[in-house]
């Protein structure tokens, strides 16, 4: 099988490091639709920066083009015309990345043809001393848009539209003719396979509904001025001709309900629709299950088993029981919707589902992994209805740990649909609830003394909880934002949660113990760099992780030295951190302290920071916010797809081996990566996987792909929640409200308002009363002559000052501290006077 791996060491072998499209399909003897595949990988790891397009047909290892001065990276605009370039730390020589420090300028006319988000090729021109460096663009190595979502207009010599995203900064041509989709096509411009009779096309209907039925009415148009389009690029720019482009979708006006969902999910590139094969795949997915599957599954379906999640879930993935052992042990079963079972390697549901990496959940909707028959039918736990599942039963002592453990295919029957605010209530002792759930209550109060002691023990290890509330936005009965509050975690979240985690550890230390190869949910120790950064700002409040004196190494650069030679200046040094022994317990130990403080909300959210963000990988490298060694995603595998391939991993296992027996749990737990102990290395080597069903270059594969699709899902639905906090606050302009500053920087500081969640910025230039500077070294802007003080965690009322409709950023004003007024009330702006 051609894997990256093979493609990157045959790149490797040339003279050059280098080769060309044909070169690889003659010497890697490829045919057919194993060109394309190769064509396909090529083009990822393009993207992911293992290699550099060098030409149209030539791919290049990024530290062969090092020497040359070329530097790959990712182009962001500026609306203002000019850009800067994030190099990709793999295409630096030693001695550019020891000189530059910082982002790559690109002037306005050295940008070429390259467009917000490419993945370009940088010529770099200059590198100044304080490690910024200014370039061209040779080329752009990988377009990022190939489509562009943005308002339609007609104009007396040319239609045009304006893009969405501000980064992207030239109107797109559109020419006479291209206006109108064309409707026998797809939004990708491939021709949709006809449909095969009456019986085909009603369900084509009848399953192609994901996103709302408003979709279906947005070719009504006639005159599509101010409307929001989304359009295929057919012509790049260059420096005196923009980009032209034909209007494949009309999405309908920013402002009408559910239509900013429709920019997002399009400026974000979300697969949204299912190719007419995995619909096909899902609807011929039959829930009734064979005398002969039953017989060779565990039978959990005489047992109370429940779903709890939130009032909205559509899908129920997971179900979970507690009971006491006559041992005085707790018996806890998570049952996991066995999804690979309908889901089979290679199939086109597979392939979607590849492709789109997990859902995507907005306020209002979800772009789900899997069709709705699956998603919310045939792997959904629905109560009182038998399905397939994936089981972990682990037996717990008083400390919460596995003495014994079982992993099995099963089925169940769910007995109730729970919700957590149910379980909260019936755990708070609503009479109404305990004695509707009477049969239930029991089984709800063992499950809360497990979760208390489940949550104990990973304390005991040194676990972070930081226990951030996420924003929630409540819609009225006309699907029009009505309020932004904060979410509520009660102890029925918490003890789902204790559950999951339990599971997916379990599943990772059976597979590791096995040496099989399998994906893990890794969480690396965060770097040196930001750890010094926090405790320069903790120190501020008064607080310390408690590292210690930070060992700092200080260096020259060369060409530092040689212009400072015979001059008599001082030739500039660069403090760099040196690596810092930094575990989860002093995490731990500083969220105990600051809780319940004023400046808890600022110190969790800067810690948060300072860690490196989860990721999946084919390597175990524990994970460091959990302090676990092993742990891996096992129960979400609707929404998740590396939950799924661990799914197959674990089926594949359980067939290999003898099922049904309860297994004992190892006792001899492995060192933790993040201690001082020597032998986590030789303990991980003795672990490295033999072998499994997927190939670790497959496995690796999917951990990127899967990685990459989870921080776009991050990025829409963060997007899209700023978006609708500014909608939300633009009847509001001119009101006041207590708010708590939250980031200080040389250009203002930004103000999380108390109550409704919502953050804007205080510019430095309109703080009037005074001459305000920066203090980098404290975090502070202070008066030159009142001395006046703004800083990290002072509260602070603020009045929002304006609504930037381009940027779409939200502008606070200060008002004096004197006169409080009562929150939302109106107040006269300057301006208005």
């Amino acid at each position: 099988m051609l894997s990256d791996s093979t493609i990157l060491k045959h790149i490797a072998r040339q003279p050059k490091q280098g080769a060309g499209f044909k070169q690889l399909v003659r010497e890697l003897g490829l045919h057919g639709e194993e060109r394309r595949t190769l064509d396909e990988r090529l083009q990822k790891l393009v993207a992911g920066g293992a290699l550099i397009r060098s030409d149209s047909d030539r791919y290049t290892l990024p530290n062969a083009v090092a020497d040359k001065n070329l530097v790959a990276g990712r182009l962001t605009m500026h609306r203002d015309g000019f850009g800067f370039v994030i190099p990709d730390s793999k295409s630096l020589s030693p001695a550019l990345r020891a000189r530059l420090t910082g982002d790559i300028f690109i002037a306005p006319h050295l940008i070429g043809n390259a467009m917000h988000g490419d993945l370009v090729l940088v010529d770099i021109s200059n590198v100044r001393p304080d490690g910024r460096a200014e370039g061209r663009i040779v080329r752009p190595v990988m377009r990022a848009h190939p489509t562009v979502v943005g308002t339609f207009h007609y104009g007396k010599q040319r239609n045009y539209v304006t893009p969405i995203d501000s980064k992207i900064t030239q109107e797109i041509v559109i020419p006479p003719g291209m206006e109108v989709p064309d409707r026998s096509n797809s939004e990708q411009g491939k021709t949709k396979p006809e449909p095969q009779g009456a019986e085909r096309t009603q369900r084509k209907k009848s399953v192609d509904r994901v996103l709302g039925d408003e979709v279906a009415r947005r070719s009504q148009w006639e005159d599509i001025e101010g409307v929001v389009v989304d359009v295929e690029i057919t012509d790049w720019p260059s420096p005196t001709q923009n980009p032209r482009g034909r209007v494949i979708e009309i999405l309908g006006r920013e402002n009408d309900f559910g239509v900013d969902v429709e920019i997002t999910i399009r400026k974000f590139h979300l697969p949204h629709h299912f190719p007419a094969p995995a619909l096909d795949e899902a609807q011929d997915a039959s829930a009734v299950i064979s005398a002969q599957e039953l017989h060779r599954r565990r039978d959990f379906r005489e047992l109370p088993i429940v779903t709890i999640d939130g009032e909205t879930a559509r899908d129920f993935d997971d179900a979970v029981y507690v009971h006491k052992l006559a041992s005085g042990n707790f018996e806890l079963h998570v049952h996991i919707a066995d999804v690979a079972q309908y889901v089979t390697p290679g199939s086109a549901l597979d392939q979607e589902a590849r492709l789109r990496g997990t859902s995507v959940y907005f306020p209002d909707r979800a772009v789900p992994m899997l069709p709705l028959e699956l998603s919310t039918d045939i792997c959904s736990l629905r109560p009182q209805v038998e399905r397939l599942v994936l089981s972990c039963v682990m037996e717990m002592d008083h400390r919460g740990e596995i003495v014994r453990y079982e992993l099995s295919e099963g089925v169940i029957r769910s007995a109730e649909r729970m919700t957590y605010t149910a379980v909260n209530a019936v755990l708070e002792g609503d009479a109404a609830l305990r004695e509707r759930y009477a049969s239930l209550v029991a089984t709800f109060e063992l499950m809360r003394d497990l979760a208390l002691i489940l949550n104990r023990k990973r304390q005991r290890r040194g676990s972070i909880d930081f226990d951030l509330p996420e924003p929630v936005i409540e819609f009225d009965e006309f699907g029009l934002m009505k309020s932004i509050s904060r979410s509520e975690r009660n102890v029925a979240h918490r003890l789902i949660e204790e559950f999951m985690l339990s599971a997916n550890e379990c599943v990772a230390q059976h597979l590791e113990s096995r040496r099989i190869a399998s994906l893990y949910r890794v969480h690396e120790k965060p770097d040196a760099k930001r750890v010094y950064d926090f405790e320069m700002i903790a120190a501020t409040f008064g607080y310390s992780l408690g590292v210690g004196p930070l060992p700092i190494h200080r260096v020259q650069m060369k060409t530092d030295r040689r212009a400072a030679y015979g001059t008599g200046k001082r030739v500039r040094e660069i403090e760099v951190p040196k690596e810092v022994h930094i575990t989860p317990r002093m995490y731990q130990k500083l969220t105990e302290k600051i809780a319940g403080k004023p400046e808890e909300r600022i110190l969790s959210y800067l810690m948060l920071r300072s860690l490196k963000q989860a990721r999946y990988s084919e390597e175990n490298l524990g994970h460091f916010a959990l302090a676990a060694t092993s742990y891996t995603h096992f129960t979400s595998p609707i929404r998740r797809y590396p939950d799924l391939i661990v799914h197959r991993i674990l089926k594949d296992v359980l067939k290999q081996s003898s099922a049904g027996a309860m297994q004992p749990a190892a006792t001899d737990d492995p060192p933790s990566p993040w201690s001082k102990r020597r032998d986590h290395a030789v303990h991980r080597e003795a672990l490295q996987p033999l072998g499994g069903p997927i190939a670790l270059e497959e496995l690796h594969d999917i951990a990127e792909e899967s990685s990459q699709s989870e921080r776009r899902a991050d990025d829409a639905e963060r997007d899209l929640m700023e978006w609708k906090k500014v909608k939300f606050m633009q009847d509001r302009v001119g009101e006041d409200f207590d708010g708590l500053i939250t980031s200080v920087t040389k250009f203002g500081f930004f103000v999380e308002l108390t109550d409704l969640f919502v953050e804007g910025l205080v510019p430095l230039n309109t703080l009037t009363d005074d001459r305000y500077t920066f203090h980098e070294n404290t975090r502070e802007i202070i008066g030159q002559r009142s001395r006046k003080k703004y800083h990290l965690g002072q509260k602070i009322r603020v009045l929002v000052d304006r609504i930037d409709p381009v940027e779409k950023k939200i502008q606070f004003a200060v008002l004096e501290e004197a006169p409080v007024p009562k929150a939302g009330k109106k107040r006269k702006r300057s301006g208005d006077r």
